[in-house]
């Protein structure tokens, strides 16, 4: 003969009845009684992770449109200039000729190149290149210097670097990555020295000093000869800032 085993049922002890089941409780929501206007408070709720990520598309249209800007920027040179001056009162500018230290006639082609970015400052300064230049008024020296050194990027919070991923409940709290990168960054000087070809005395010299991400081409060596020739023939205040449109610019 079967049998067939009924479940059991526990019944409570007397005085006691069943209690129903608690239902699970809500995690990340607190709610306050109701203040004395009936109205009741918003649930608190616990801010989410966060995440972040800056992906190579956004960092490459961010680096397309800041060279852009900086393209905008080259219109103008931004030179420091440091000016003394020994020219005698009521002497007027007249004709010149370049001379060359022996380390400059060591390389003719780029002195060549430095001479002729100087030339149309000179000439808006009141000088004329002599034909002949053992009968030139002044003798004139010019000389160029650019240093490159590099930038380095790497700071996961902004877009220089990279992308940064982060995941909790605050700034110092995940786990992140960067791309750390150099960007090049050019110190440019010209220099312009001017001396009485019949006494050899010093009368003029001056510097101009600026950088940038570019290097020294023709434009910007010719803008800041320009820059250091702006006052000529007075020293006028060292250093001062001297700001010249480039060729085709102004």
């Amino acid at each position: 003969m079967n049998h067939r085993h009924a479940d059991r049922v526990r019944c409570p002890p007397r005085g006691l009845s069943a209690a129903a089941p608690s239902p699970p409780a809500r995690i990340g929501t607190a709610r306050r009684p109701a203040d004395s206007g009936g109205r009741r408070s918003v649930p608190s709720q616990r801010p989410s992770g966060t995440e972040r990520v800056r992906s190579p598309f956004f960092i490459g249209w961010l680096g397309a449109l800041l060279l852009l800007v900086g393209c905008a920027g080259l219109r103008t040179v931004d030179s420091d200039v440091n000016s003394y001056s020994h020219w005698p009162a009521g002497r007027a500018p007249s004709s010149y000729a370049f001379e060359r230290l022996p380390s400059q006639q060591a390389h003719p082609d780029e002195q060549d190149a430095l001479e002729a970015a100087a030339r149309d400052a000179l000439a808006k300064a009141g000088f004329t290149e002599a034909a002949d230049a053992s009968k030139a008024d002044a003798l004139v020296q010019v000389s160029a210097r650019t240093t490159r050194y590099d930038v380095l990027y790497d700071d996961p919070f902004y877009w220089r670097g990279g992308f940064w991923w982060h995941r909790g409940f605050g700034p110092w709290w995940g786990s992140g990555a960067s791309l750390a990168y150099t960007t090049p960054r050019y110190v440019r000087e010209v220099a312009v020295l001017i001396r009485d070809r019949a006494s050899g005395a010093v009368l003029y010299e001056t510097r101009a000093s600026s950088e940038g991400y570019s290097g020294s081409d023709k434009d910007i060596l010719a803008a800041m000869f320009e820059a250091a020739l702006k006052d000529f023939p007075q020293a006028a205040v060292n250093p001062r800032r001297v700001s010249v449109p480039l060729a085709g610019t102004s």
